[in-house]
């Protein structure tokens, strides 16, 4: 699942960076709206987290804009506001949900669950392709009678292979979909990230195939 998070106060960002990334999150940290709302149009966000008081371009500006635009991400608004006028206005806006701050971290991570399964696109807690289930809870990988937690970065890019079934994507596209707009890493890491995923697979005794195809990309296959 990937957000992009905007928050100002930049000790509170990589706070909240830190656990969403511990919950197998991956997250776009911007720190403006001007920024946030670039990022939101070409990002393919799965959620999006706004804090209304920021610079350059407030919150509910950016998510007013955003939904004028034909933006249906969903949107979480975060702001130390605490009015019901403001909630409302937030809300008649185009917002998903509205938890003031400050807020506790476990009910933040409850509140991202919920707005994620309210979109029109429900990605369940499990994915299965062939005869893998990868648990997006737990990050865990399982064939027949072995299982395996996958290492953070192995589990972000065999979820965007499982979800993208049948598609042919590039390095480029993993590099950002698997490690972020703002990764400070190449392709090389694609590359070798897709090597230690085909030798798990192999491990498992898996039929799926990790198929790659000269300067296209690559993508799970199951035998005919």
């Amino acid at each position: 699942m990937k957000l992009l998070y905007e928050e100002d106060e930049r000790p509170l960002s990589e706070a909240v960076v830190d656990i969403l990334t511990y919950h197998n999150y991956l997250v776009d940290a911007v720190y403006n709206g001007e920024d946030a709302y670039d990022y939101a149009l070409s990002g393919g966000y799965d959620g999006i987290i706004l804090d209304i008081m920021m610079p350059k371009r407030d919150g509910m500006e950016v998510l007013s804009a955003l939904r004028k635009n034909g933006c249906k991400t969903p949107i979480l608004l975060l702001t130390a506001k605490t009015q019901i006028d403001d909630r409302i206005r937030g809300l008649d806006a185009g917002a998903d949900d509205y938890l003031p701050k400050p807020f506790d971290m476990g009910e933040l991570l409850a509140r991202v669950r919920a707005m994620l399964r309210r979109r029109e696109e429900f990605h369940p807690d499990m994915l299965t392709f062939g005869d893998l289930p990868l648990n997006t809870q737990s990050g865990t990988l399982s064939c027949r009678d072995t299982e395996f937690a996958l290492p953070k970065q192995e589990y972000r890019l065999m979820e965007q292979l499982m979800v993208n079934r049948g598609i042919f994507l590039s390095s480029e596209d993993l590099l950002t979909r698997a490690w972020g707009s703002n990764a400070e890493v190449d392709i090389n890491s694609v590359w070798l990230y897709i090597s230690y995923l085909r030798k798990r697979l192999t491990a498992m005794k898996s039929s799926a195939e990790i198929v790659s195809k000269r300067n296209i990309g690559y993508r799970l296959e199951m035998p005919l």
